[in-house]
């Protein structure tokens, strides 16, 4: 054996590449001929688990009751037979002996990403673990935890999965929990895990107790927490210690009506989500704040009434410099609503830009071609553009060819595009008067990068697929996925592959009009 593979480091590397590039069936040859892989494969193999199944299967099949099919080799229970269905217990208890084996993968584990016992496994199962175990960790080097749907019935084992070295949890909440058992487990989490750096709950009670439980939580943790992702509001006690906590990179808070925010100081924060009641609480968040670094905003009003809610964010935004560095911005609202986008071209930094509200009560969309020509000219940089709901039926107004145009000749960049347009204008011939090409548009447009189109509801024309597969080709020529529920959209689509053949439409000599 060549000395390099002396180094542990090196022989962990190689697994590790192994199980990871899908190669497992070659690690666990190479562990089977190689002691020095043993341990580093089995390390790589065990890692990450999405379900406990793999770890009960290393048991004897008669320690359960039905019996699982075999009991499989020490290197081999990660690829073990994993197909029963029925909710186990235990038949008898686990020997010392037997419980060694479990714990020689149980310590291996990193990553747990997701959870499914409670459908396949009784309580009672996790009661014995919970006993032979003494109160230890079961994963005691756990640095990640993900639990999805988690039931009244199995907080009481949370405790169980999580470890000292613990640094990431998740846990999403099934809804009608009763507010002390949730409260008691959010309490206890910085004890059982003092060196969090990322805590995410979802779908947390609204109620008092649990507020004061997160809040006491996020007191504790100051120090070393880097994100914070929980669906409740908090005291104004812990809201001043969240706002100026320098080492946070991600936030997603929810601010209720009339709560007092102090001035954020948050240097090296990149997301902020904000989840609010009123437009007019969170500005307040961004007077004399410190976001030298903020990236990402997203949000996610509840009022039925928005107002101008883009200009009350662009005050806010512009007054602590957030526009030199925000490349992400995403707004969600389920009620119908016209918004203002002019106060939104400051922001030239713009990569991915999403505003999304309802069309159910009449289309509110005002999307037209001065508004897209006037964004696409401030943020050559778009990737991802969409602007209301999936386009509907209703339009009387929208973007044109026009406005296409200045899109594809602006943002060269932009693969992915969602607003209201008018079909019909797609139907006119490109270099029709007063759409002709000249040698300034030709010359700044250097081909558009779109793959994806979100057409929704508009319809197409039988007389018409073929000049609109050509019009989307000429503009869009990388153009791939086109997502739609008029069944004309799968005409324009095989137009489109089909014309690929005869037209040359990545050629970037392509003439386009001024928009």
């Amino acid at each position: 054996m060549h000395s390099c593979l002396n180094v542990d480091e090196i022989v962990r590397l190689i697994a590790y590449e192994l199980v990871a590039s899908g190669g497992k069936g070659s690690a666990v040859g190479l562990a089977c001929c190689c002691e020095s892989f043993k341990d580093p494969v089995l390390d790589a193999l065990w890692a990450t688990q999405d379900q406990l199944r793999p770890l009960l299967k290393s048991l004897p099949g008669d320690v359960w009751k039905g019996g699982y099919r075999v009991s499989v080799p020490t290197i081999r229970v990660f690829f073990s037979s994993l197909n029963d269905s029925i909710r186990k217990s235990f038949k008898r208890l686990p020997t010392k002996m037997e419980w060694t084996r479990f714990w020689k993968y149980a310590r291996r584990m990193r990553r747990f990403t997701h959870f499914d016992a409670p459908s396949l496994l009784s309580l009672e199962v996790f009661s014995v673990i919970q006993l032979c175990t003494a109160n230890e960790p079961l994963f005691p080097n756990l640095k990640m935890i993900d639990l999805w749907g988690v039931r009244e019935s199995f907080i009481p084992f949370i405790p169980l999965l999580l470890s000292l070295r613990t640094t990431l949890i998740v846990l999403k909440f099934e809804s009608n929990l009763p507010e002390a058992m949730v409260a008691s487990i959010v309490t206890a989490l910085p004890t059982l895990c003092p060196n969090l750096q990322t805590i995410r709950l979802y779908s947390l009670p609204r109620d008092p107790m649990v507020t004061a439980a997160v809040s006491g939580m996020l007191v504790t943790n100051r120090n070393t927490l880097q994100e914070f992702d929980v669906d409740c509001p908090l005291t104004e006690e812990a809201s001043e210690v969240l706002y100026k906590l320098s080492d946070l990179r991600s936030l997603s808070v929810v601010i209720e009506r009339e709560t007092l925010l102090p001035p954020a100081s948050l240097p090296n924060l990149t997301d902020l989500t904000i989840t609010c009641d009123d437009e007019d609480d969170w500005p307040r968040l961004f007077h004399g704040a410190t976001f030298g670094k903020l990236e990402a905003a997203t949000f996610y009003p509840h009022s039925e009434q928005l107002g101008d809610l883009l200009g009350a964010f662009e005050r806010a935004a512009l007054s602590s410099s957030v526009q030199y560095t925000l490349s992400s911005f995403y707004l969600s609202t389920s009620c119908s609503w016209s918004p203002n986008y002019s106060s939104l071209l400051p922001f030239v930094q713009l990569v991915d830009l999403e505003i999304e509200f309802s069309c159910h009560d009449g289309c509110s969309s005002r999307v037209d071609d001065d508004i897209v020509t006037s964004l696409s000219r401030a943020m050559p940089k778009l990737n991802y553009l969409k602007l209301g709901d999936a386009p509907c039926r209703q339009i009387t107004t929208g973007v044109t060819t026009k406005g296409l145009v200045a899109l594809a000749r602006h943002c060269p960049d932009l693969s992915i595009l969602r607003i209201h347009f008018q079909v019909a204008s797609l139907s006119i011939p490109l270099a029709s008067p007063g759409m002709t090409p000249n040698t300034e548009s030709t010359a700044l447009w250097t081909g558009c990068a779109l793959t994806c189109l979100y057409v929704g509801a508009i319809p197409v024309p039988e007389e018409s697929v073929l000049m609109v597969s050509l019009a989307l080709l000429h503009l869009f020529p990388q153009i791939e996925k086109i997502y739609g529920i008029d069944e004309g959209w799968e005409k324009v689509k095989g137009e489109i592959y089909h014309s690929r053949g005869i037209i040359d439409c990545s050629s970037k000599q392509c003439p386009l009009t001024t928009p």
